[in-house]
C-alpha cells in the first residue's frame, strides 16, 4: 500500500475499537493502514491477520496493513483518530501537519483542560477537517459486519460529508450527517460515565426499574449540560447520544457498564482501573465532567454520584443519597440547582 494513495485510509489506534473500524472499512477491499503502539502487535497483525490483545474474535482482513510509525501517515488525507481519548493529544503530535479529514471516533473530555477532543485536535493539527464519528457500537459487533448505524458530524459541513461519508459507509455500517460536533462529542462523553452509574445498579441488585429511571434521569442530565455547552437537543436525541446512551447501559459488553457493575458488587476502583487491559473512558470522564459542571452551574447529580464511587466512597450509600434528593417535577426547567 502506499500512503500517497488518497483512496486509503488511516487509523490511529489498534485498541478493539480501532481494529474494528479497520476491520469495516477493509471489507470492501481496500487498503487500510493501522497504528499500534505495541511492537509485538504490529507483527501479529501484519504476519497472522489477528489481535489477540483487543479483539481475539476477529480474523483481520489481509488488507489491513499495521505499523508502529506516525510517519507513515504523513500522505493520508483521511485518518480515524482512535486512540484512548487521555492520549489523543500526544498521538497526534506525532503527525505531520497539513490539511486532511480527520475523524475522531474516541469518546471522552481530557482531563486536566477540559476540553473536547475536536478542541485538542484542533489545537495539534490547526490544518485539519474535523469530524466526529459516534453512536451506539460495540467493537465485535462491527468487526463482524452486524448492522450498525453511526452519528458523523463534520465541522466542515455537507462538503465535508460528501467526502467522507462514501468513504466511510459500508452495507452494514451506516453513517448519519450531523453538523453539530460538539453535541456528538458531548453524547459519547457522557454515556460512558452514565453507563458505570448503571452497572453500579445491576451490581447492588436493584433491578430493571432502577436502571431505567437512571437513564432517563441521565438522560436529563446530558440534555442539561449539552443545552449550555452548545449542542443542540435533536443531536442528543439522535444515535450519538441516546442512542448510545441504550447500549451502552444495558449490557456487560459495555467496559464501562461491567466497570460499574464490578464497583456494585464491591470491587475497589483502583484495583480495577490498574487491572484492566481495555479503557473504561467514563472512569476518566467523570470528574472532569463534573468539575465543569460546577463550573457552570449545571445540577448533574449523576455524574456527581460516579465520581464519588471511583473516588472510593460506598455504593450502596450513594445510591441512598441520590433517592433521598428532594422530590421534584420531571420537566422543571428553572434554575440550575432544582434541575434534577
Amino acid at each position: 500500500m502506499s500512503a500517497s494513495d488518497k483512496s486509503a485510509i488511516g487509523v490511529l489506534g489498534a485498541g478493539a475499537w480501532g481494529t474494528a473500524l479497520a476491520q469495516m472499512l477493509a471489507s470492501d477491499g481496500g487498503d487500510v493502514l493501522i497504528w499500534a503502539l505495541e511492537d509485538e502487535l504490529v507483527d501479529e497483525i501484519n504476519g497472522q491477520h489477528s489481535n489477540s490483545l483487543y479483539l481475539p474474535s476477529a480474523t483481520l482482513n489481509p488488507k489491513i496493513r499495521a505499523t508502529h510509525s506516525l510517519e507513515d501517515f504523513a500522505s493520508f488525507s483521511t485518518i480515524l483518530a482512535v486512540t484512548p481519548a487521555q492520549h489523543l493529544g500526544s498521538v497526534l503530535a506525532g503527525l505531520a501537519s497539513g490539511p486532511r479529514d480527520l475523524v475522531l471516533c474516541s469518546k471522552g473530555i481530557e482531563a486536566g483542560s477540559g476540553r473536547l477532543m475536536n478542541d485538542v485536535a484542533k489545537a495539534v493539527l490547526p490544518d485539519s477537517d474535523i469530524a466526529v464519528l459516534s453512536g451506539p457500537t460495540f467493537a465485535h459487533e462491527v468487526a463482524d459486519g452486524l448492522p450498525t448505524a453511526v452519528t458523523l458530524a463534520c465541522s466542515g459541513g455537507e462538503t465535508q460529508w460528501d467526502r467522507l461519508s462514501p468513504m466511510i459507509a459500508r452495507p452494514g455500517f451506516r453513517p448519519y450527517y450531523s453538523s453539530d460536533v460538539t453535541g456528538a462529542e458531548i453524547g459519547g462523553s457522557i454515556k460512558n460515565v452514565l453507563a458505570i452509574a448503571c452497572g453500579v445498579v445491576d451490581g447492588l441488585q436493584l433491578g430493571q426499574n432502577a436502571r431505567a429511571a437512571l437513564i432517563a434521569r441521565g438522560y436529563a442530565e446530558m440534555l442539561r449540560f449539552g443545552d449550555t455547552m452548545g449542542a443542540r437537543a435533536e443531536t442528543l436525541a439522535g444515535l450519538c447520544g441516546l442512542g448510545d446512551l441504550v447500549l451502552t447501559c444495558s449490557s456487560t459488553s459495555s467496559r464501562n457498564f461491567s466497570l460499574g457493575k464490578a464497583l456494585g458488587e464491591g470491587a475497589n476502583a483502583a484495583d480495577l482501573m490498574a487491572d484492566r487491559r481495555t479503557v473504561a473512558e467514563g472512569a476518566h470522564t467523570a470528574p472532569v465532567l463534573e468539575q465543569l459542571a460546577q463550573d457552570k452551574g449545571i445540577a448533574m447529580p449523576i455524574v456527581t454520584a460516579v465520581t464519588a464511587i471511583l473516588q472510593g466512597a460506598n455504593p450502596a450509600k450513594v445510591v441512598a443519597e441520590l433517592l433521598a434528593r428532594p422530590l421534584r417535577a420531571e420537566q422543571e426547567r428553572s434554575a440550575p440547582d432544582d434541575a434534577h
